[in-house]
């Protein structure tokens, strides 16, 4: 993925993805020197994306979108419907200038039968992220698979679980997407987690135990870097951390109290400690 260097996932300053919230972030990336935005699209098809394309080339910053699909148009309850939004969004994605579409674009958040995930599942997942995988790279876009916790979907928890989707589904522009607040509670080790996706890793999340500062929390951070400097990561890593969380999104993330003071303090403090771990270890 094309995408490198520090970003920031634009929850820092709005969820939902409007003119407004554009004309807002995109110069406070600049401010706060960042190198590109994670776009969360709640509402893709509103997006107005030659206004944002706009911002993006005026200030000289890239971005990836993200996303989670709607419950009613997930692989394993409605192919059709779930390959219709992702075709969707990723048309919004590539037309705002985006380099990737990532996130639960494999499912949807709160995706939970109350079982573990059935091989006819995982098969129905898998033809839906394959043909979505092949119309993003004709678009020239990414794939991302990000894993996220056992409250927030059943397909994919583990850094194991994702490598063996993008193993099955067999694309080369599909790839892992790791974040360190889920990771903290699957994973048997945070390190374990980035080496056993390796081969996969292109992006990551660098977010806080309780999604709130980063350096705050009990995120074991140097384990973090030293296995991201041990498989040599050149892909995107966004500091992610919930200071606007419209009820619809509380609901889904179980975000019930403000995770940090401020969103200076999240700016202020937070990143640098990220970006200073990561000059440490020399991955930027």
């Amino acid at each position: 993925m094309s995408v490198s260097g520090f970003g920031v996932h634009t929850a820092m300053w709005a969820m939902e993805w409007n003119r407004e919230a554009a004309e807002f972030a995109i110069p406070e990336a600049v401010k706060h020197k960042i190198d590109f935005l994670e776009i969360t699209m709640l509402d893709p098809e509103g997006v107005d994306a030659d206004h944002t394309r706009a911002l993006l080339e005026k200030h000289e910053v890239e971005c990836v979108c993200s996303l989670g699909l709607p419950l009613d148009k997930l692989p394993t309850n409605n192919p059709d419907g779930a390959l219709e939004f992702l075709t969707m969004a990723l048309d919004k994605s590539k037309a705002i200038g985006a380099k990737a579409m990532s996130g639960v674009i494999y499912g949807g958040i709160g995706q939970r039968t109350g079982v573990a995930p059935t091989e006819a599942e995982i098969d129905a997942t898998a033809r839906v992220v394959e043909k979505a995988a092949a119309y993003a790279a004709s678009l020239g876009m990414d794939y991302g698979l990000e894993a996220v916790n056992r409250y927030e979907n059943h397909i994919l928890n583990t850094a194991d679980q994702a490598v063996a989707l993008c193993e099955k589904v067999g694309a080369k522009n599909v790839f892992v997407h790791l974040d360190t607040y889920h990771m903290n509670i699957e994973e048997k080790g945070l390190g374990n987690g980035i080496l056993r996706a390796r081969e996969f890793l292109k992006y990551i999340h660098l977010s806080a135990s309780d999604r709130g500062t980063p350096g705050r929390d009990t995120i074991q951070w140097d384990e973090i870097f030293v296995a991201l400097a041990a498989i040599g990561f050149k892909g995107g890593m966004a500091m992610e951390s919930f200071i606007t969380v419209p009820p619809q999104v509380a609901s889904a993330l179980s975000v019930w109290r403000p995770v940090a003071p401020s969103r200076e303090e999240v700016l202020g403090e937070g990143l640098p400690f990220l970006r200073n771990k990561a000059k440490q270890y020399g991955l930027i």
